[in-house]
């Protein structure tokens, strides 16, 4: 039996990237998965989101790992679409104990903006990034109370949410902005979850090799960046790290082996903060 065998994880953004490796890897160490994704494109973002076809593959490759998933098209910018998502899968394991909120944007330009193109890249970005981790929290927090059981809660922040970079354009800010104010949002639930249990982190990649990292509007953007693509590169001699780095680092984190863990900010960036 795995080291999460009887247990539920809630990962949004599961459809591709990181919350699809994650998936894959809590359902492999034994945890049944609810999943959500937007399966949409968001306007003011520079390369294209998941599909549905993405999800159900991601619920396939659930089910070859040997968990069983709950996959639903739903928006983490809309609570009541993202609880009641949450709240069916609820129902149908019967229990919650993990939540990923993994969903994100890098709406990243090497171009001049107008204005309002400015404008609607900080909240696009803002209201995924910070505001979706918001409610995967909010929709997830009264089931892990209420199973009187623990849980553990785990934001995909980044490297950029300890050390000062993105550029002067919306999206770059945004990113910062964002994964800056998970380690607020972290902090501050897990010291008011501490007495039910329930264990609250962040997680802090450096360049994952997900679309996110890979495509033409972030490469331009890093290497155009002041001080460029030195500037950008990890101590360690690796340029890009893989999904399933990150979720090796999540699965410890929700795993038992890190019971006492809380109120963290956990690097996994090949030692880019570190650098910087």
């Amino acid at each position: 039996m795995g080291s999460l065998a009887g247990k539920v994880a809630f990962i949004t953004g599961v459809a591709r990237g990181q919350g699809r490796s994650h998936a894959e890897r809590l359902a492999a160490d034994g945890a049944d998965i609810i999943g959500v994704d937007i399966c949409a494109d968001i306007a003011s973002n520079g390369y294209p989101m998941a599909s549905r076809e993405e999800l159900d593959e991601t619920v396939a490759l659930v089910e070859a790992a040997g968990g069983k998933m709950v996959g639903a098209v739903a928006d983490v910018r809309d609570f009541h679409q993202l609880k009641a998502a949450l709240d069916a899968g609820v129902q149908h394991f019967g229990r919650l104990d993990i939540v990923c909120a993994n969903a994100g944007i890098a709406s990243m330009a090497f171009r001049e903006l107008t204005l309002d193109e400015d404008l609607e890249q900080w909240t696009d970005v803002l209201n995924v990034n910070l505001v979706g981790a918001f409610h995967t929290a909010k929709a997830a927090i009264p089931h892990l109370i209420a199973g009187e059981r623990g849980g553990s809660i785990v934001f995909t922040s980044s490297t950029a949410g300890l050390r000062g970079f993105g550029g002067l354009q919306g999206g770059g800010l945004g990113y910062a902005a964002s994964k800056h104010g998970l380690v607020g949002l972290m902090r501050t639930l897990a010291n008011a979850l501490a007495p039910h249990s329930i264990r609250v982190n962040t997680v802090h990649p450096t360049a994952v090799n997900t679309m996110m990292a890979v495509n033409p509007a972030m490469t331009s953007f890093l290497e155009n960046y002041p001080d460029g693509g030195p500037h950008l590169q990890n101590p360690l001699p690796v340029q890009l790290l893989e999904p399933e780095d990150i979720s090796a680092a999540i699965a410890y984190l929700v795993s038992d082996e890190a019971k006492y863990v809380t109120g963290v900010t956990f690097p996994v960036d090949a030692g880019f903060c570190n650098k910087l």
